[in-house]
C-alpha cells in the first residue's frame, strides 16, 4: 500500500481529485447499507416476534441497540481514522459489517440477534465517519463539497426511509433473515471497488490515541442511553437512575479531560462555536423525533391497519422521496438563503408534520400519515444536509474525522434514543389505555405490554374476546401515537428556536478553518 498523504494546510487549495464522483458512489453504497440497517427491521419485527418470541424489552434492544452502539463508538473511530487512515478504517469496518450480517442472519435466539446487531453497530461506526471525512478530503471546492454532502445526506436519509420498504419486500417473499443476507453481496462489491478507487488520507500525527478518553466516551454514552431507556419506561429504581447519572458524570469527565489534551480525541471547544453546536443539536433531536416516528408508524401500518410487511414498507415511501428532494435542494438553498434559514425551514417542516399527526382526528387515516411522512422526510433532508455542511466546514481538514464523528454520533444516537425514549413514552401511554380487558393473568399482561403481544393473545383466545382485545389494542396504539406526536413536536420546536438563536444571520459554509 502506498503511503497516505498528510492533510494539506488550512489555507491550501488542492486541485480537484480525479475520479471523485466515482469515489463518492463507493462511499454512498456503503452508507446506504449502514443507514438501512437502522430501520430495516421495523417492518420485519412482527415476523421476527413470531419466530424468536422476544419480550418487549428485547424487542426494543433488537431495534435500537444498533444505533446506540454505533453512536457510542463514533467519536473513537473518527479519531482512529484521522490517525491510522480513513480508507483503512472504512474497509475494515465494512468487512466487519458483512461478517456481522451473517451472524445476525443465522440467529436462533433473541440474544444472538442482539449480539449480531452489536457487531453491525461496531462495523457501521468504523464506516460512517470515514465516509464524511473522506468527502471532506476528496472534494476541495466548496460548492462541489456542498453538493457531495447533499448527495451523502440524501443517501443516508433515503437509506433509513427505504429500509422498511426493502425489509418489507424481503420479509414477505423470504424470511426476516433476508434483511441481513442482502448486505453480504453489497459488502463484497463495495470493498473490492473501495480498494481500487479510494485514496488514503491520514492526519499529521500529534500524539497517541487517548484510549482512556475513548473508554470514557463509550461507557458514558452507553450508560446514558441505558438510563434514558429505563427511566423513560417509568423505572425509578436506584440502579437505573444511578446508571443515567453515571453516564452524565462520565461524559463530563471525558469533556474535562479533552480540554487538557494537546491532541484531543474530540476537540470539545468546537461546541463553543454557535453554528457547530446548533448543527449538532439539530441533527440529534430531529433524528430523535423522526427515528421514533418511522418505528411507530411502521408498527401502526401493520398492527392497526393490517398491512403486510411489503405493503407497510411501500406506504413509508413518501418519506424517502421527500428526503431525497430536501437533501438535494438544500445546497442550492444554503447558497442563496444561508444556513440559518434552511435549518429553520427544515426543522419547522418537521414540527409541522408532527403537529399534523397530533391534531388529526382519530382514528388516524393513511392519507394523513402519508402527508406526515412527506413533511418529516422533507424537513429531515433540509435540516440534516445543512447541519452536516456546517459541522464539516467548521473544523480544520486534519479534524475531518472528528466532524464526521460528531455528525454521525448525533444522527445515529438520535435514532436510537428516539426509539428508546419516545418508543417508551408511547409504550407507557399504550399500556395506560389497555385497562378494561376481558383477560386475566399472563394474557392480560402480555396484551398490555405491546400491540404485538395483544395481537398474539387475540389470536390465541379467538372469538369475540379476541376481537375485543385487538380492537382495544388498535385504539390504544392510535391514541398513544397522538400523545407521542405532541411530545415530538415540542422537541422539534425547541430545537428550531435554539438553532435560530445560535446561527448568525447570513452564516455561510466555507472550506473550514
Amino acid at each position: 500500500m502506498t503511503r497516505a498523504p498528510e492533510e494539506p494546510g488550512a489555507g491550501d487549495r488542492a486541485a480537484p481529485t480525479a475520479g471523485r464522483w466515482a469515489m463518492l458512489a463507493v462511499l454512498c453504497a456503503s452508507l446506504l447499507l449502514v443507514a438501512m440497517d437502522a430501520t430495516i427491521l421495523n417492518v420485519a419485527l412482527p415476523s421476527l416476534i413470531n419466530d424468536l418470541r422476544p419480550g418487549a424489552l428485547e424487542q426494543l434492544w433488537i431495534i435500537d441497540i444498533y444505533g446506540l452502539v454505533l453512536g457510542g463508538l463514533l467519536v473513537t473511530t473518527g479519531a482512529v481514522g484521522d490517525r491510522w487512515g480513513r480508507k483503512l478504517l472504512f474497509l475494515t469496518g465494512f468487512v466487519l459489517f458483512g461478517l456481522a450480517s451473517v451472524i445476525a442472519a443465522t440467529s436462533h435466539s433473541s440474544w444472538q440477534l442482539i449480539g449480531g446487531r452489536v457487531l453491525l453497530g461496531l462495523g457501521g461506526a468504523m464506516v460512517m465517519p470515514s465516509t464524511l471525512s473522506l468527502i471532506r478530503n476528496i472534494f476541495t471546492d466548496d460548492r462541489e463539497r456542498a453538493l457531495a454532502i447533499g448527495i451523502w445526506a440524501a443517501v443516508a436519509g433515503a437509506g433509513a426511509c427505504v429500509g422498511p420498504l426493502i425489509g418489507g419486500f424481503l420479509v414477505e417473499h423470504f424470511e426476516w433473515q433476508a434483511a441481513f443476507w442482502v448486505n453480504v453481496p453489497v459488502v463484497v462489491v463495495t470493498v473490492v471497488a473501495g480498494i481500487r478507487l479510494l485514496p488514503e488520507y491520514r492526519a499529521p500525527q500529534h500524539g497517541r490515541l487517548d484510549w482512556t478518553g475513548a473508554l470514557l466516551s463509550i461507557a458514558g454514552i452507553v450508560a446514558l442511553a441505558w438510563g434514558i431507556k429505563h427511566v423513560a419506561k417509568g423505572s425509578l429504581r436506584a440502579e437505573d437512575v444511578g446508571t443515567l447519572l453515571l453516564g452524565v458524570a462520565l461524559l463530563a469527565v471525558f469533556a474535562r479531560r479533552q480540554l487538557r489534551l494537546e491532541d484531543p480525541l474530540l476537540d470539545v471547544r468546537l461546541f463553543g462555536h454557535g453554528p457547530f453546536l446548533a448543527a449538532a443539536l439539530a441533527t440529534l433531536l430531529a433524528m430523535l423525533a423522526i427515528g421514533a416516528a418511522l418505528f411507530l408508524i411502521s408498527l401502526w401500518l401493520q398492527y392497526v391497519h393490517g398491512y403486510s410487511p411489503s405493503e407497510a414498507g411501500l406506504r413509508t415511501l413518501p418519506s424517502a422521496l421527500a428526503m431525497l428532494a430536501g437533501s438535494l435542494c438544500s445546497p442550492h438553498l444554503m447558497h442563496h438563503m444561508g444556513v440559518r434559514s434552511v435549518l429553520a425551514i427544515g426543522l419547522g417542516t418537521l414540527a409541522a408534520g408532527f403537529l399534523l399527526l397530533a391534531v388529526a382526528p382519530e382514528p388516524t387515516t393513511y392519507p394523513v400519515v402519508a402527508l406526515v411522512l412527506a413533511a418529516l422526510g422533507l424537513g429531515d433532508g433540509l435540516a440534516i444536509t445543512a447541519s452536516a455542511s456546517v459541522l464539516v466546514s467548521s473544523v480544520p481538514v486534519e479534524r475531518a474525522g472528528q466532524a464526521g464523528a460528531v455528525s454521525e454520533t448525533a444522527y445515529e444516537l438520535g435514532v436510537g434514543l428516539g426509539v428508546a425514549l419516545l418508543g417508551s413514552i408511547h409504550g407507557a401511554a399504550y399500556a395506560a389505555r389497555m385497562t378494561d380487558l376481558p383477560l386475566s393473568g399472563g394474557e392480560r399482561d402480555l396484551a398490555r405490554e405491546s400491540v404485538g403481544g395483544a395481537a398474539e393473545v387475540a389470536g390465541d383466545v379467538g372469538g369475540e374476546t379476541g376481537r375485543q382485545v385487538l380492537a382495544a389494542a388498535r385504539a390504544a396504539f392510535d391514541e398513544a401515537l397522538t400523545t407521542t406526536a405532541y411530545v415530538s413536536a415540542g422537541i422539534v420546536v425547541t430545537v428550531t428556536l435554539l438553532a435560530v438563536l445560535m446561527v448568525p444571520r447570513g452564516f455561510k459554509v466555507t472550506g473550514g478553518h
